[in-house]
């Protein structure tokens, strides 16, 4: 018997000895893209591997429901990506997939928003509910083999807000050290080049294993930049000190990662909204993780709305999608019906 079958065996309802309780006939789970504005040790080579800073957003959104069937189906975007978790899951639980996963929405697969995360952890967690299996969202991601390097997606998954974690901690996934809520009056302007995808899958590992060493001492003043100074202006809504932080950050990812990606940011029509924007005097500016996706962190929804407008009738960015969010200040919602 494994783990997961003694806890479905112990669950109410489930075993002759128990109080028969109403287990769920669908879950529906809805999460949430984020930013992953940079580690503080890239090259994941120093004495404090990775170690990253990031933000969950309002959008884009992935959007699913589960339920019991005849036997497997899948349907929707990142349909095979989907099922591929779902029976991975179901597999090291010892159990049959026999379910109906519909995904209703999905965050763009390789664009730099967290999909994959978000979507084992909302596929995951769907199956755990479902199922009465008592399954953290960390058991679920390590199951998955997802947040090796970066726990921004748990974190964002669990709680929403900015996070920052420890990279990864004696072989296990990474720690949350910080986290805070964002303003509710600041918003992020996303860049989305839908003809470019990030580097991903063996080209990622690629570049993780040939890129050079990165300085303990600088790893560390990174980090020590964004919890004694960005951090801080969270709370206080100090937003130009944040956007300073956050820019110095990109600035030295930009730099690192230029060999891999073709330069410091992977899109060249990103890049070019970007300096654009830089040359307007934001300094909150950059790629979310691999990219092509960039964002500008803004002070205000007017401030936001003037900049869509002003970039969307700018025949240079021809091509490019802009859309404005707001920062998410709580986790994945989950409904059991």
């Amino acid at each position: 018997m494994t783990k997961f079958d003694r806890i479905l065996a112990s669950s109410p309802g489930r075993s002759g000895g128990h109080t028969e309780r109403a287990w769920p006939e669908r879950v529906s789970v809805t999460t949430r893209a984020r930013l992953h504005f940079g580690f503080f040790d890239p090259s994941g080579q120093g004495s404090q591997p990775f170690g990253s800073f990031g933000l969950g957003l309002d959008r884009p959104v992935t959007k699913l429901s589960l339920r019991r069937a005849e036997s497997l189906a899948v349907r929707g975007p990142e349909s095979e990506r989907a099922g591929t978790y779902l029976t991975e899951l179901a597999r090291h639980c010892g159990r049959d997939a026999a379910l109906d996963l519909e995904i209703e929405s999905a965050i763009p697969s390789h664009s730099g928003l967290g999909s994959g995360t978000q979507l084992a952890l909302a596929v995951g967690t769907a199956y755990a509910r479902l199922e009465g299996l008592n399954l953290t969202p960390e058991e679920i991601a390590s199951v998955l083999q997802r947040g090796r390097r970066s726990g921004i997606g748990i974190g964002t998954f669990t709680q929403g807000g900015a996070v920052i974690d420890s990279g990864p901690q004696d072989g296990g996934l990474p720690a949350m050290l910080a986290r805070a809520d964002f303003p509710e009056e600041w918003r992020v302007l996303l860049i989305f080049d839908p003809g470019c995808k990030g580097l991903h899958g063996s080209g990622e590992l690629e570049a993780f294993a040939t890129a050079p060493a990165f300085p303990d001492a600088e790893a560390a003043r990174l980090k020590q930049r964004a919890l004694e100074i960005a951090f801080p202006a969270l709370s206080e809504r100090r937003f130009d000190t944040f956007c300073e932080a956050i820019g110095h950050l990109q600035s030295v990812m930009g730099l690192y990662f230029a060999p891999y990606q073709g330069g410091p940011l992977v899109s060249e029509k990103v890049s070019a909204a970007v300096h654009w924007l830089r040359d307007e005097g934001y300094d909150g500016v950059g790629q979310s993780s691999w990219g092509p996706t960039g964002y500008a962190l803004l002070p205000s929804a007017a401030e936001a709305e003037r900049l869509f407008s002003e970039a969307e009738s700018r025949p240079a960015f021809a091509g490019l999608r802009f859309e404005i969010a707001r920062g998410c200040n709580t986790g994945a919602s989950i409904e059991c019906v």
